[in-house]
């Protein structure tokens, strides 16, 4: 009598045997078992032992009756395994039919965004972000650009891989750019987001300082009054600045030398060259070996100058002031 089996597996079928197939009465203590394979070739073992390689034909394996298992390793590598009940007398018939499972399509997405941007630029520089996105998709992306703080805008490409940004008034700062880019689905994984950032360093502080314009010491007056007309010059040039005329004795001279000094230029500045009496700051210095006038520009917001006497008060021997002789004695 004829059995038929039906093998199934995920990528096998089973077939039934020929009709012509009967078991051999001869050897009633035996079953049979018939196996073929589309394609051929594959490795056979029954109950653990090899039993060489399908073919596209049936072959008969005579079998002690009992409980049989087949195993065939398929092309990919994986097993195919039955256990068969086969009695004595019967005969079993299985064919195998491998079909491969079609390849899983794979998404584009994720895909990877890098972006890329200068570490550091100078306020009022125009900074370049760049986009590369590798999507393996057929789908035209998406490009949205955002940039802080909120006074940071975009100059050009809003929308393309590249966009610029102006820096201008945003010293001491960090400009971010971020870049959201989809392929136009809902699907999460297909909107993908990434950053770069560009730092704006502050302004250096520039540290304003007075100069020395001009220093006469033991000069005549009508080479001061030269001096000051150059002062007056520079004083109409620059609106802002200030003069420090800083007036010092000599160790030696006529007492209130200084004092004398400040007011002769005070009143040739301001009556005969017609410099506001409040751009003009005066200070008695002390003493120097000789009597000198010394003079500084100062421009706005600059630190103050200070004299710099050399000589001790205690050391100043001034010249005695001559009294006029009474007439008669």
């Amino acid at each position: 009598m004829k059995v038929v089996l039906l093998a199934s597996l995920v990528l096998a079928t089973a077939s039934i045997c020929p009709s012509s197939t009967y078991a051999k009465t001869k050897k009633a203590r035996y079953g049979t078992i018939k196996i073929l394979s589309n394609p051929g070739g594959l490795p056979i073992a029954i109950n653990g032992k090899p039993y060489g390689a399908t073919t596209t034909e049936f072959r008969a394996f005579d079998l002690d009756a009992g409980l049989q298992t087949i195993v065939v390793t398929l092309p990919n590598g994986q097993l195919w395994t039955r256990q068969i009940e086969l009695p004595a007398g019967r005969v079993k018939c299985i064919a195998v039919s491998y079909r491969p499972l079609p390849p899983v399509a794979k998404s584009p997405c994720p895909f990877p965004v890098n972006l890329s941007a200068p570490a550091q630029v100078n306020e009022g520089e125009i900074i370049t972000f760049t986009s590369d996105v590798s999507y393996g998709g057929n789908d035209s992306l998406i490009r949205t650009w955002t940039v802080s703080p909120q006074n940071a805008h975009i100059v050009s490409g809003a929308g393309t891989p590249t966009i610029t940004v102006d820096s201008t008034g945003l010293a001491g700062q960090q400009i971010t750019a971020t870049l959201i880019v989809t392929n136009g689905s809902d699907d999460p994984m297909c909107r993908q987001t990434a950053q770069a950032n560009t730092y704006i360093p502050p302004h250096e502080k520039r540290t304003l300082v007075g100069r020395e314009f001009d220093t006469c010491c033991s000069c005549s007056y009508d080479d001061q009054k030269a001096r000051l007309d150059n002062l007056a010059v520079e004083l109409q040039n620059d609106p802002s600045a200030t003069a420090y005329i800083f007036a010092y004795g000599g160790k030696t001279g006529p007492a209130g030398q200084g004092d004398k000094l400040l007011a002769r230029a005070r009143d040739y500045l301001i009556n005969q060259r017609g410099i506001d009496a409040s751009r003009i700051v005066m200070s008695n210095g002390g003493f120097r070996e000789t009597d000198c006038v010394e003079v500084w520009l100062v421009p706005q917001g600059a630190t103050p100058p200070q004299p710099s006497p050399t000589v001790q008060p205690g050391d100043v021997r001034p010249t005695p002031v001559a009294r006029p002789r009474r007439s008669g004695l």
